[in-house]
């Protein structure tokens, strides 16, 4: 009895500082400021639950689906608005015993049905994991393998920052992937850890109210927490703005192309950083705008007689004609697999060299291409590499029916992969360093619009590589990587 009559009397004394709110729906900041309390006077905090606390999602109110003035009750881990005595969160209070709140935008605690809030540094862990802050310092170290240090969860799990699984909602495999690998390309990467540098970005006309650059530097900032209560991270909000943004063009609940998603995400990002084709203009253009030379001459048509021909070819319209264009990615295309195989070869899978594929940019090579009315040659010169080259490898045909999918190997080295061997003498003089290594590999598994993603990452600090499929992480030998049906891959310039 002498505990309850001493748990009234702190209830009492917490009601006394209580402060009237003028408007009791509390749905704005504009309200007095509750009196500060020290944690010798908050009786509570010791009811906060840790393990079921989950900021990765939408910050909604569970009963209003508001998004103005949410707290988090930080005994069960819902989302209340305000917390006025008419309000959602002050009910949930009353009823449930339930009386640490967090206030989600403004990173305030407080303590209801009292309305006071609660200073203390025990509870700036929970601060942390909703809005994990870096400095330059903290950046500069993150791929330094002597002061590095593995993590630990809530739980015990052991991990090392930017290794972590990302939830796989119902089929939004294919943006994990290519989330997962930016997070590993280090410009990128430094980039939005550091929120100085997009926090004053305004939001271009649309329907949400966060930039997709803001979502996916609060997505960066979590991946490569050094503090987060589970090793793993939902793209929940991330994904919501990429739904919103791309005007549903990619779902979470429909499986779509990792490569279309890759270049809407880097357009998107690097028109909402107000880029252009500057190529100092934006962190995107810095670190994947290559330049290279088109060279297209039509083709004559095949009903055509030799005189006929030669009179086509001597007009300007048949004529080569030479552009200068950037490319953010590399189309390789691979060599169509034999169409019929003995019973001695039945077993054997077509296999490619990477060099083979990429022989289709050294400005001599040509390939036909048609339109609907006309024929084509093509011959591409890369004449500027970037700093991280993007190679897609096409494995996926459409034609009028169905989908097909070229099952063949592309063998590639992980280190020391030389384009230069694709450059002419001109342009090898321009690209002083032509010697990448590989820092990321996604690949596709099963049938063509049914099968599944994952990911090989490189973890510089350690230098191992890891397989990550949604919420599985798992380490991987390189030599394993090169098995694999290869569908992009990122390879980083090396200094």
């Amino acid at each position: 009895m002498a505990e309850v009559e001493e748990d009234n009397k702190r209830h009492e004394n917490g009601l006394k500082r209580k402060i009237e709110i003028k408007d009791e729906d509390d749905d704005s900041e504009t309200e007095v400021q509750a009196p500060k309390i020290n944690i010798k006077q908050c009786p509570y905090l010791d009811t906060i639950n840790r393990n079921v606390l989950d900021f990765d999602f939408e910050k909604l109110c569970s009963v209003s689906l508001t998004r103005i003035n949410v707290y988090a009750c930080l005994v069960c881990g819902k989302y209340f608005q305000g917390r006025g005595s008419n309000t959602h969160a002050y009910t949930h209070s009353v009823a449930e015993y339930h009386h640490v709140f967090l206030n989600l935008s403004s990173l305030r605690f407080y303590c209801l049905p009292d309305n006071y809030e609660i200073i203390d540094s025990s509870l700036d862990d929970i601060k942390y994991v909703l809005n994990p802050t870096f400095t330059a310092s903290d950046i500069r170290i993150l791929d330094d393998s002597e002061k590095t240090k593995t993590s630990r969860t809530l739980e015990g799990t052991l991990y090392h920052p930017g290794i972590v699984g990302l939830n796989n909602i119902k089929a939004n495999d294919y943006c994990n992937v290519i989330l997962q690998a930016l997070s590993h390309v280090k410009p990128i990467r430094n980039f939005f850890l550091m929120e100085s540098n997009y926090a004053k970005i305004k939001r271009p006309a649309g329907d949400s109210p966060f930039t997709l650059v803001q979502r996916f530097g609060e997505l960066m900032r979590k991946l490569w927490n050094p503090r987060n209560f589970k090793a793993h991270v939902s793209p929940h909000e991330m994904l919501q703005a990429v739904v919103l943004w791309s005007n549903k063009r990619f779902q979470i609940i429909e499986q779509g192309d990792p490569i279309d998603f890759l270049t809407w995400f880097l357009h998107e990002l690097h028109r909402q950083m107000r880029g252009n084709k500057n190529p100092n203009s934006s962190v995107i253009n810095k670190s994947f705008l290559g330049e290279m030379k088109v060279y297209t001459r039509k083709i004559p048509p095949a009903d055509c007689d030799d005189v006929q021909k030669d009179l086509l070819l001597a007009t300007d319209e048949y004529q080569e004609k030479v552009e200068t264009t950037n490319f953010l990615y590399l189309n390789c295309d691979l060599p169509p697999p034999p169409l019929f195989i003995d019973e001695f070869r039945e077993n054997i899978i077509p296999q490619v060299n990477l060099y083979q594929l990429l022989s289709k940019f050294n400005g001599v090579s040509e390939k036909e291409y048609k339109s609907y009315k006309d024929n084509f040659m093509k011959r591409f010169e890369i004449t500027k590499l970037p700093k991280f080259v993007i190679l897609y490898i096409k494995r996926f045909t459409k034609n009028t029916f169905f989908v097909d999918k070229n099952p063949t190997i592309v063998n590639f080295p992980v280190k020391n992969v030389d384009f230069g061997d694709i450059l002419t003498a001109k342009n090898k003089e321009v690209n002083k360093q032509t010697h990448y290594n590989l820092i990321a590999n996604i690949v596709h598994d099963g049938e063509p619009g049914k099968g599944t993603y994952r990911a090989h990452i490189l973890h510089k600090a350690t230098n191992q590589w890891y397989e990550m499929q949604d919420l599985h992480v798992t380490s991987i030998l390189p030599q394993m990587i090169t098995l694999t049906e290869a569908y992009i891959q990122i390879y980083e310039q090396q200094q």
